[in-house]
Formats: C-alpha cells, sequence, structure tokens
C-alpha cells in the first residue's frame, strides 16, 4: 500500500547516515536513512524515512513477523572500474541490496516471505549517464534474477521523493518534493556520487 501525503516531516537533512528521533505527527520513532546506509528493525513504534532524487530506496519486510528495513543507493558511474572481476557499479548495487535482505534474514525473516517496495530513480543529477534509470534499470534486474517479486513501485520522473516506510504493516507514505526540498537532495547525491567513485567496495556478499 502507497498513501501519497502532504504531512510535514523532517526530512531535510543531508546528513550521511541515521538519525532517530520521536515523530509526533505520526506518533512513530522516525529513522532517516541516508546515502549508502541501510537500516532493519523488528520495533512496531518505529518507521524509517528518506528523501530520493536520483538514488533508489528498497523497502523488504518479511510479511509475517513484521521485520523490515530499507536501504538507500546509487550506482556509480563506472565504465572501466573493476572489483574482483565484477563490474563496479553492479557490485555496489549488490551490495546495497544484499546486505539489506541478509540482516531481515539474520533476524528471523524468511525469503518466501519477503514483501518488497521500491522508490527513486528520477533523473535529477545533469548527467548523460542518467543515473536514476541506471538505478531503476538495476533494482528490477537484480529483482528479477532473484526471482523476488515486487509488490508496489514509484520509479522514474524528474521529481525527488520523500518516502516514509513502517515496516510493522508494510505501509508506505509518499510525497513529491517541492523544487527547493530537491534542490537539498540533488546536492547531497551530488556529493555522495563524487564519494562513491573513489570508494571500492570491499568483501563479497551472497544471499543466504
Amino acid at each position: 500500500m502507497i498513501e501519497h501525503t502532504e504531512t510535514n516531516v523532517d526530512l531535510t537533512s543531508d546528513k550521511v547516515g541515521l538519525n532517530r528521533y520521536w515523530d509526533p505527527a505520526f506518533n512513530h520513532y522516525a529513522v532517516k536513512v541516508g546515502p549508502g546506509t541501510h537500516y532493519v528493525t523488528t520495533k512496531n513504534d518505529e518507521m524509517i524515512v528518506t528523501t530520493l532524487g536520483s538514488c533508489v530506496a528498497a523497502c523488504v519486510r518479511d510479511t509475517a513477523l513484521g521485520i523490515g528495513g530499507m536501504n538507500h543507493f546509487m550506482l556509480p558511474e563506472s565504465n572501466s572500474g573493476n572489483w574482483g572481476g565484477v563490474s563496479a557499479a553492479m557490485r555496489y548495487g549488490n551490495h546495497a541490496m544484499e546486505v539489506l535482505i541478509n540482516d531481515i534474514l539474520r533476524m528471523g525473516g524468511a525469503r518466501n516471505r519477503l514483501e518488497i517496495k521500491v522508490f527513486g530513480g528520477a533523473n535529477v543529477i545533469a548527467s548523460s549517464a542518467l543515473i536514476g534509470s541506471k538505478n531503476i534499470e538495476f533494482v528490477e534486474t537484480y529483482l528479477r534474477v532473484e526471482h523476488m517479486a515486487i509488490a508496489a513501485q514509484h520509479l522514474g520522473g524528474e521529481q525527488g521523493r520523500r518516502i516514509v516506510f513502517f515496516p510493522s504493516t508494510g505501509k508506505v507514505k509518499m510525497k513529491l518534493l517541492n523544487k527547493q526540498d530537491q534542490d537539498g537532495v540533488i546536492a547531497a547525491e551530488q556529493t555522495f556520487k563524487s564519494k562513491i567513485e573513489k570508494t571500492e567496495v570491499e568483501g563479497s556478499i551472497e544471499l543466504f
């Protein structure tokens, strides 16, 4: 279930990482997921929030147990870099998806009960590479190869999004960003884009 909402939630911080605070509007603790991070929870009173431009977020939950989480990732533009014989860009995307899913499985979730909703991938960063479209292509291909169905999605376009995910119920609230908010998200993503193009993902991860 996806709901469009105009509720004002404090999602404006461009801090990369996690920020937990009480949100009286939703009567939940909110955990903000920044670019390159993920968060998984078993708590009924926690929601996970993020802002997306060209990045993609996957909201994944075990439908029986209510264990769930969200990631927030962007593929680096890398036409020649290779890490462990695998394309740098694809390896980064695989890492982002697998650490999220594996954390849910470690906490008791079951692969056959996972519900997956994906958001983002707007082409908001000026680049001939169409970064948003490449992020969408990756996540759709990844889930298809892993035989994981997408339960709901809101992808593409030219506007950023605010996402509020309630893992205990699977509900997602979404708001399209206005220009002022979107400019802040673009600036944060440009900074993140520069960082990941210079950083290798270490190790190899496979789904359980």
